[in-house]
């Protein structure tokens, strides 16, 4: 299914390398370089992000206008105008072994129990986001999932990844978003990533929190809004909405919402199962 629009997409100039500093993240244990850069093309030294570290949309760019260069050549890390979108995109090394992780500050620190959970099904992980953000919500440097995407806040990779997981919607909850507000933007981010990586397996997890019963009530909604979402488009879907409380997480919380380090390492456990049992372990 993929086998023709990859081979389309083996072919076009390199426009822009930039500085890494802030928005999508490279692989959880990065993998080597794809090669080196085509020699007899004067270029800027291709930038190589370090754990957690991420692209910049406005950082400072080296044209290279004509020059054919095969993507397949660039280090990992590079960024390349992808000539089927006109998007620059990242270079990773070993994108048929990465999963693609959209999330805000629950999936953001490099041992988050997101990235815990796929690395522990065999993926490196390639990470869009940061924290404050969410399907609606923005935390004022850079825009919710979708707006960040379009206007290149974040930079997807290049290739196509065998697994997409989005997981958000605390900061939604948390800035007062409408269902109709969530479910849209949901809708559209769900539709994009289905539109630019056709062939690859898509996951959703939702809001974490300590459901109903214990206080959490408006995260256990967003929980079980994008439930009704993923269902409607077909996806996995992992309901986390309460399980701080049904699993006795709520000691190894280090402020109001997020883990700490114990609490990590319970929780991608835990996601790692679920995750494991809807058949998104690397085949």
């Amino acid at each position: 299914m993929l086998q023709a629009s990859t081979r389309a997409l083996l072919i076009g100039p390199v426009i822009a390398a930039s500085v890494f500093l802030t928005g999508c993240g490279a692989a959880m244990e990065p993998s080597s370089g794809a090669g080196s850069a085509a020699p007899a093309v004067p270029r800027a030294a291709a930038p190589v992000a370090a754990p957690g570290e991420a692209v910049a949309a406005g950082s400072a760019v080296v044209s290279e206008l004509g020059a054919a260069v095969d993507p397949a050549s660039l280090p990992a890390g590079a960024l390349y105008r992808n000539p089927a979108n006109g998007r620059d995109e990242v270079i990773v090394g070993n994108i048929a072994h990465t999963a693609l992780l959209i999330g805000d500050s629950q999936s953001e620190p490099q041992a988050s129990w997101p990235r815990q959970a796929l690395a522990g099904l065999g993926y490196d992980v390639f990470f869009c986001g940061k924290g404050g953000t969410g399907y609606v919500a923005a935390n004022g440097t850079t825009g919710n999932y979708v707006e960040a995407l379009q206007r290149g806040d974040w930079h997807l990779p290049y290739g196509f990844p065998p697994l997409v997981v989005i997981e958000g919607g605390g900061n939604d909850a948390k800035q007062g978003a409408s269902d109709e507000q969530i479910s849209a933007n949901a809708d559209r981010l769900i539709t994009t990533i289905k539109q630019r990586y056709p062939g690859a397996k898509l996951a959703m997890v939702g809001t974490l929190g300590k459901g109903t019963e214990h206080g959490g009530a408006r995260r256990a909604e967003v929980d079980a809004l994008l439930g009704t979402v993923a269902a409607d488009h077909g996806i996995p879907f992992v309901s986390v909405g309460d399980w701080l409380t049904r699993y006795g997480l709520e000691a190894q919380l280090k402020d109001s919402v997020h883990m700490n380090g114990d609490g990590h390492r319970a929780l991608g456990a835990l996601l790692g199962e679920r995750l494991a049992k809807l058949g998104l372990a690397l085949s």
